[in-house]
């Protein structure tokens, strides 16, 4: 089994690495950046290192956020290599691009804070009135972990922040301020179509993102029926095999607001008790199993 991590030393990945040798089977760790594509008529290589990548059963891709334009490239070379990758690179992209996730979301009839994306300069007020009026949360498409999360209470505010991103380039969405959540979110990982541990994550004092690498708390909790249900369709929808899915609670229940295709499980772990990694590890070798033998049958209708 192989893991596309940039560091061996991160919890996730040094997690990984003990469940899968616990499990019997050996753990290869490949920085993605490092793997080596190649292309040629036939069938497509990979070398890692100067040396050849055979053998491998699944993958699972831990792609960091800074890398995943090659990320997406490592992980879809492996399956044009007929190996199986816990998440597709079609997911990981959709995931990655906060409104393209939210707009499968919405199709499905999933409920989430009102958002718009625009590039009206000159029209702030009444974008602000369609998420519901101040204040407001402004969001980077691609930003992870509460980094390019902002609050405007303003709108001279919301005017500059928008205009600051839009000279740099960057595109942004607006969002509806949730007011009852009270800088609380619940984080539900999903593997396969299971909620395998979920948590209340509180922000600490002064700060309204619930992040854990913001300084967020997270304590164990167990999901009503329908916030387990929400995140697995949602992990359903946008095709990842594991996802972190991060829910507001609303009055009238779940509010999706972010799926998270490699997403970080040391405070849930911590938080719950469970081995959340051993779990990933099952599954990926169960899915496995599955994709070969789709190979198997595809192979011997095409004789």
């Amino acid at each position: 089994m192989a893991i596309l991590s940039r560091k061996r030393s991160l919890y996730s990945t040094r997690r990984l690495v003990e469940a899968i040798k616990a499990r019997g089977h050996r753990p290869l760790v490949f920085d993605t950046l490092r793997c080596c594509l190649l292309l040629a008529r036939g069938k497509p290589r990979m070398t890692y290192r100067g040396a050849e990548v055979k053998g491998v059963d699944v993958v699972i891709p831990r792609i960091g956020a800074s890398i995943t334009a090659y990320g997406l490239a490592v992980v879809n070379h492996f399956e044009m290599m007929d190996v199986p990758v816990l998440n597709p690179p079609t997911a990981i992209a959709r995931s990655r691009d906060k409104l393209r996730a939210l707009q499968f979301l919405a199709r499905a009839g999933l409920d989430m804070p009102r958002t718009v994306m625009a590039h009206d300069r000159g029209n702030v007020r009444k974008l602000v009135q369609e998420v519901g009026g101040l204040p407001v949360i402004i969001k980077l498409i691609k930003g992870t972990q509460g980094v390019g999360v902002m609050i405007a209470h303003t709108l001279p505010e919301v005017q500059t922040i928008l205009d600051t991103f839009w000279d740099l380039g960057q595109e942004i969405v607006l969002q509806e301020f949730v007011a009852e959540s009270e800088g609380r979110d619940v984080r539900a990982l999903v593997v396969g179509d299971t909620v395998v541990g979920a948590m209340r994550r509180k922000a600490k004092k002064g700060e309204f993102r619930s992040n854990i690498h913001r300084g967020g708390e997270g304590r164990a909790i167990t999901l009503p029926p329908a916030y387990v249900e929400a995140a697995v369709k949602a992990a359903r929808i946008i095709g990842l095999e594991v996802a972190g899915v991060d829910m507001l609670e609303g009055r009238e229940g779940p509010r999706l607001m972010e799926i998270n295709s490699s997403p970080g499980f040391e405070g849930l772990e911590g938080a719950t008790g469970q081995d959340i990694a051993g779990t990933i590890v099952e599954h990926a070798l169960v899915y496995a199993g599955t994709r070969a033998s789709a190979l198997v049958a595809r192979a011997g209708r095409a004789s």
